[in-house]
């Protein structure tokens, strides 16, 4: 097996097996690779390369950004959920006029916006992980560092973010 296919082969095992929460991780990272990509494109003399390399990313990520808004509970995210559906809503119309006009400083506009949704969830997994692991072994409030203990106060796992990803 090449190492083209090995890596194809880990990735699907790695979405296959990944939680709803860490798939919407997966899905930012992709966006945010994507418009890596396209922001590094502005560099390419070429102005084919140039056109087809911005619009081929920004297009991959509009993909993933329509993703996240159908994936989207609406009747059970409350304002979270309907928050997250307008932002994906304007990220898609931003990425649209960027890819028409080419404008890198609207790429990056949603990069950052993307990059921080990204971190509010990995966060936001890094704390469910952590409070999960401390009901496992048993922690007690008192045993754990400050910023457990407020996770840890009514001894149940946050509930996860108002999204579903089945649909």
């Amino acid at each position: 097996m090449n190492s083209a296919n090995k890596l194809n082969a880990y990735r699907v095992n790695a979405v296959g097996s990944a939680s709803p929460e860490n798939l919407v991780v997966m899905l930012y990272d992709g966006a945010i690779r994507f418009l890596g990509a396209a922001i590094r494109a502005f560099a390419h003399e070429d102005p084919l390369d140039f056109n087809l390399t911005i619009h081929t990313n920004i297009t991959k990520t509009q993909a993933i950004i329509r993703e996240l808004n159908h994936a989207l509970d609406l009747d059970n995210g409350g304002e979270l959920g309907n928050s997250l559906s307008t932002l994906y809503i304007y990220f898609d119309d931003r990425l649209q006029e960027a890819n028409i006009n080419k404008d890198k400083e609207i790429i990056e506009e949603v990069l950052e916006r993307i990059t921080v949704l990204r971190d509010a969830w990995s966060e936001s997994l890094t704390q469910q992980s952590a409070v999960a692991v401390s009901n496992a072994v048993g922690d007690t409030p008192e045993s754990m560092p400050d910023s457990q203990t407020a996770l840890n106060q009514n001894d149940t796992p946050p509930e996860s973010p108002s999204l579903s990803l089945i649909g």
